[in-house]
């Protein structure tokens, strides 16, 4: 696909971005905004400081708008109001400790907004191509060595997981029930998994835990050092979504209703330990130290099989481990180094050349 193809597919369209504060967010934000599109955002608050949303808001064009997506009436004034061709829904909890001490709150945000917007759809006259965000922690994990594909079972051993598993359930009743009748309606689910990059400063995670220590010339604590994640940069997930919006919108009978898997397509697994090891390539003199307290239930395999996006949408990650590591890793020691600068935009160009050199899409 050509890239006057997307601009011509999101240049002057009206999308609707839930979550766009996030870190993933605020990354799709820079995506859409390069292809042109009228952006809205929406959110409840900017909750990590820095904010990586904070330092690109200014750059580029996109509105914002104060919406707790738990509160049906002020969610579906806003969607009716803006009147979108796109929605992106994000918005979450997504952090496993904090669901653990706070589980309404992950529920109520994670399944009962993701409903009150299902509704919203039932009731929607427009055309409209939505994609919604989950995890690949809504697989029941058995740490299944091949990765998860899209027909295994849902399952959630911890609040977030399970609110987000669901909320998938709350999708297929809606999807079975209502909204697959619907002719203006394309809508499908995108399922990334651990990704990183810079502008992440979420608690209780592994690469901005490191940073924020690193900055400070901290030793990080590791608690899971021997952990295999799908270590997977954020700009291969929020590309993988907007393939599928596109796709979705040339396409519509063909992937409607169906959920897909953007995983990494390193074939390696690797641990903790690795990045961390990996990253201080190119942020010298780190220190750390592995924690043996763990107060909490996480999953120590977590993997996709990203097959079916190959398939049907033409889609794969084009990032290695090492290239992934990189560019996270130069991002935040920039950053920290240069007083704020902000690589962002510069690393969507230098993605993009890498996309359309390595993927069978062009953009």
């Amino acid at each position: 696909m050509k890239n006057k193809n997307l601009k011509k597919i999101f240049y002057k369209k009206k999308v609707l971005i839930t979550g766009h504060t996030g870190f993933k967010g605020s990354w799709l934000s820079i995506l859409l905004s390069h292809f042109g599109a009228n952006i809205l955002g929406i959110s409840n608050n900017i909750i990590t400081r820095p904010s990586h949303y904070k330092f690109i808001k200014r750059k580029i064009s996109l509105k914002s708008k104060s919406v707790d997506i738990s509160k049906y009436n002020l969610f579906k004034k806003t969607v009716n109001n803006f009147k979108p061709d796109f929605i992106f829904h994000l918005a979450a909890q997504s952090l496993v400790k904090r669901s653990y001490n706070n589980p309404i709150l992950t529920w109520k945000t994670n399944t009962m907004g993701t409903i009150n917007l299902l509704e919203i759809l039932k009731k929607y006259k427009r055309k409209v191509t939505v994609v919604i965000i989950t995890s690949d922690k809504v697989y029941r994990n058995l740490e299944k060595k091949p990765g998860y594909k899209e027909n295994d079972l849902l399952g959630g051993d911890d609040p977030y997981s399970g609110s987000k598993a669901g909320a998938e359930l709350a999708i297929r009743s809606y999807w079975k029930s209502f909204l697959s009748k619907k002719k203006n309606l394309s809508l499908s689910i995108a399922r990334a998994g651990n990704v990183i990059g810079g502008g992440d400063w979420s608690d209780d995670r592994l690469i901005p835990d490191c940073v924020k220590a690193w900055a400070i010339n901290k030793k990080v604590i590791l608690r899971n050092p021997n952990s295999t994640r799908p270590w997977q940069h954020v700009l291969e997930a929020v590309m993988g979504y907007i393939i599928l919006a596109i796709n979705l919108k040339i396409n519509k009978k063909k992937n409607n209703g169906l959920a897909f898997n953007f995983g990494p397509s390193n074939k390696k697994n690797y641990k903790v330990i690795d990045c961390v090891k990996t990253f201080e390539k190119y942020w010298p003199k780190i220190k750390w130290h592995i924690s043996r307290n763990k107060n909490f239930k996480e999953s120590s395999l977590l993997k996709l099989n990203s097959s079916k996006a190959l398939k049907f949408l033409k889609w794969k990650g084009v990032l290695n481990f090492e290239q992934t590591i990189k560019l996270t890793a130069i991002w935040y020691r920039d950053f920290y180094k240069k007083r704020g600068k902000i690589d962002s935009f510069d690393q969507v160009k230098k993605y993009i050349e890498i996309f359309n050199k390595k993927s069978k899409i062009k953009i």
